[in-house]
């Protein structure tokens, strides 16, 4: 049976990480998500303890800045020490909120359990199984300072390491914080410098989102953050569980830790005939996406859109602020922070068409194209090549094929429909409107 290794993946904790602009518009949820992340983080803890991991792989910026208060500071090494408790080992890096140099005044109060790598050049550590045999080499370097724009990867190769360390391990492991390809003013590298060096898995952190590559074999990974901070970062946050095996493809594992996540949602409000309509479909809008999701608390930005008889009722000043402040207070687990009326007045399609010119040639023709028997769509009359709809479908699929895209199933039963918004696009262009 071959070596097999599991850990977790996590970092861009964040710790002491302000709500500025919420806070204006409420304390109390400014407050809320401001708890929010100490708790994500006692989450990645008990996921290492839950899952009876080999060791914790913090990839930097654990705190939101270089000077963490005594209370951040105080969180975080309990969290280690709660670690150290169980025998559970942490390897981490600073990111470019707290960079290196910073870290010498915490150093000293890190339990014994944790291996901080420093920034001047890559250092090595030798993860090693109760038996004291090396199971894992893992290379790691952490910023020196907030603008660090070289290739931190140089010299972490799986040879470096085995040199390094005066022995050979079954699993390599590298450890940075950069931004890879996605942001180049943060410690670039590209990704075929990574997957060269031998290592089997790399660890990084500073990119918010997770993203793993290449698939099936996950050997270059973020994470992403442990909480979402703004509406930049909606979704679900948390860490990964890795598990290494030889012989086998790596696997992970997302666990969320957020309990409070951000959403932007769209709702048609097309079909509400009042106010209160409206509000029922923004709350339901809420819950669905919460069904949806990993988390017990939402912060939603909801932009109602769509052609309704309420436009000039949504138009007037205030309105669509007081229907925020009233959807805030239907459901105590949901904030809305922003309600966004993108809704337009509804077409008048009648007097377009009686009036003449090109919108009523428009229409008729999307008329035309409605008219057919039922009886000559899809099935095996569609592909006959005798039907307007074939001709339909046939365009359809040159257009996607240019573009190098199967045409989605099912598309032969709603070219109608395709049909109808098309011409309300082009009738809401006509007439100066965003389509």
């Amino acid at each position: 049976m071959g070596a097999k290794l599991t850990f977790i993946h996590s970092g861009d904790l964040h710790l002491g990480a302000p709500f500025r602009g919420l806070r204006a518009l409420s304390p109390a949820w400014a407050q809320r998500l401001v708890r929010a992340i100490p708790e994500a983080y006692d989450r990645v803890i008990q996921a290492c303890l839950d899952n009876q991991v080999d060791f914790l792989l913090l990839a930097g910026d654990m705190f939101d800045t270089d000077k963490p208060s005594y209370a951040h500071l105080r969180h975080f090494l309990r969290g280690l020490e709660r670690l150290q408790d169980a025998g559970i080992p942490v390897y981490m890096i600073p990111g470019n909120h707290d960079p290196y140099p910073n870290w010498h005044e915490v150093a000293t109060s890190l339990p014994p359990n944790v291996h901080m790598a420093g920034s001047d050049a890559p250092e090595f550590f030798v993860h090693r199984d109760a038996d004291g045999q090396p199971v894992c080499l893992i290379a790691a370097r952490g910023f020196s300072n907030q603008a660090s724009d070289g290739s931190i990867a140089d010299g972490m190769t799986r040879a470096a390491a085995e040199h390094a360390c005066g022995t050979g391990a079954p699993f390599a492991i590298g450890m940075l914080h950069s931004g890879l390809w996605m942001d180049p003013f943060k410690a670039p590298v590209t990704e075929n410098k990574l997957l060269s060096a031998g290592m089997d898995y790399w660890a990084l952190g500073h990119i918010h989102m997770r993203y793993a590559t290449p698939e099936p074999d996950p050997r270059i990974v973020f994470c992403g953050c442990i909480q979402g901070r703004d509406i930049k970062e909606t979704g679900s946050r948390g860490c990964y569980k890795v598990t290494l095996e030889e012989g086998l493809p790596n696997r992970i594992e997302f666990i969320p830790t957020a309990q409070v996540e951000w959403e932007q949602l769209c709702v048609d409000v097309s079909g509400c005939a009042g106010v209160d309509d409206i509000l029922a479909a923004c709350v339901r809008a809420m819950f669905d996406a919460n069904a949806a999701a990993h988390c017990e608390e939402m912060v939603a930005r909801v932009t109602i859109g769509g052609p309704t008889q309420l436009y000039d009722v949504l138009a007037r000043p205030g309105t669509v602020e007081e229907m925020r402040v009233e959807l805030n207070e239907s459901y105590p687990a949901f904030y809305c922070d922003a309600l966004i009326n993108a809704t337009t007045p509804p077409l008048d399609k009648e007097g377009l068409e009686a009036a003449g010119l090109f919108p009523a040639a428009l229409i008729r023709a999307a008329k035309s194209m409605a008219s057919q028997p039922e009886d000559s769509r899809g099935g095996k009359h569609a592909q006959s090549g005798s039907s307007r709809d074939d001709a339909r479908l046939q365009y359809l699929q040159e257009e996607f094929a240019q573009r190098g895209l199967a045409l989605p199933r099912g598309v032969d039963g709603m070219l109608d429909d395709l049909a109808e918004g098309a011409c309300d696009m082009a009738l809401a262009l006509l007439d100066g409107r965003d389509a």
